[in-house]
């Protein structure tokens, strides 16, 4: 109803009213001040119990939704195989991968039943497709860290995302430290190779020397022995080996030469020999080197796997299903093993994916 400008009632601005609202009066009792005050506290707790229970709902939501019951770390041979395992029994599986396989340089992989000399990049793109037939996702993001709580681990990446799981397998493969001499790594897989299983065959019957600077190349200098006759020992300074080793060498025609490598001989494709310190050269086609592995495992570090020692170094331990100390962490592959070729990997991966289902099974 209009008020008239004449009228009784007055109007007051907004401003005024809520200043005056704000004045004590005469009946603002103590008593009705400890009233407000107790309804006030009462409100405040009313409204944590909500957010509270609110966050909880979020919180069984996010359970539903976004724990994985399984993250591998590494998308390798090793763990699409894992992966595909899992999937087939319906988990619900993430696949990391920080998209640098340990075999990248090498462009035929061999030894591998089906897929011998193809390339180890094309069995890996064949293995992601079919892992989509299963809704796994392979993310290209490598993971940063890890911890374990409350029966669920937490998988950090490097791309800042937190990533929760029942299981993680971790896969994520050795990286090699080769050589210090100038033109191996250059010829790193083209020319320069480590495993007789893997690159012998293609070399046989050709010149091949063997970069030998401990005793532990003896095995990979008889099996190279075996696919050529002229394969030179390159001690690269004095000879590690002992008299019988020695002996064997000279009764199987392997010849022996320590001068001071100073470079590999390069090529577009490939090498043609070395060069030693002292201006003299070797012919060569191809080169076998024992380069150091180094396991890519630090999140089984941050997790607190236990350690063995293996070839050398320490290494996550695992039992044969690629169970570590830690309950419901597992690890396969070079990441523990850097013996194993692409079809044992492709064989560790499935032995650990068969192992985690019936681990989720009884959780």
């Amino acid at each position: 109803m209009p008020v008239r400008s004449d009228s009784s009632v007055r109007v007051k601005s907004r401003r005024v009213r809520n200043a005056r609202s704000r004045e004590p009066t005469a009946s603002s009792s103590p008593a009705t001040s400890m009233g407000s005050a107790i309804r006030a506290s009462v409100f405040a707790v009313s409204a944590r119990i909500v957010a509270s229970l609110r966050h909880a709902a979020q919180s069984e939501h996010m359970t539903d939704n976004d724990i994985h019951d399984a993250i591998i770390v590494g998308g390798g041979s090793t763990g699409l195989s894992a992966a595909l395992q899992l999937a087939r029994l319906r988990f619900r599986v993430l696949v990391l991968d920080s998209d640098a396989p340990r075999n990248r340089f090498a462009a035929h992989m061999h030894g591998v039943l089906g897929r011998d000399h193809t390339s180890p990049l094309a069995l890996l793109a064949d293995g992601r497709r079919e892992l989509s037939r299963y809704d796994v996702e392979v993310r290209q993001d490598a993971a940063s860290t890890a911890s374990r709580d409350d029966e669920l681990f937490t998988v950090t990446t490097d791309s800042g995302a937190a990533l929760r799981a029942r299981a993680v397998l971790v896969a994520t493969g050795a990286s090699d430290t080769l050589p210090d001499v100038p033109g191996v790594t250059e010829r790193w897989g083209r020319g320069v190779h480590h495993c007789p299983f893997c690159d012998g065959w293609e070399n046989r019957g050709k010149r091949i020397g063997v970069l030998a600077e401990s005793a532990e190349s003896f095995h990979q200098i008889r099996m190279l022995r075996r696919l050529s006759d002229r394969v030179t020992v390159l001690s690269h300074g004095p000879t590690p080996f002992d008299e019988s080793q020695l002996a064997h060498f000279a009764a199987a025609g392997i010849a022996l030469d320590d001068r001071v490598l100073d470079r590999v001989l390069t090529t577009d494709e490939g090498i043609r020999g070395a060069a030693f310190d002292d201006d003299g050269e070797i012919a060569l086609d191809a080169l076998f080197v024992s380069p150091r592995a180094t396991p890519r495992d630090d999140i089984l570090v941050a997790l607190s796997a236990e350690r063995v020692e293996a070839f050398g170094r320490t290494w996550a331990g695992v039992d044969a299903m690629g169970r570590t100390s830690v309950p419901g962490l597992w690890a396969a592959g070079n990441v523990v093993n850097p013996m194993l070729g692409v079809a044992a990997s492709i064989a560790a991966g499935a032995t650990a994916g068969y192992g985690m289902v019936a681990e989720l099974l009884m959780a």
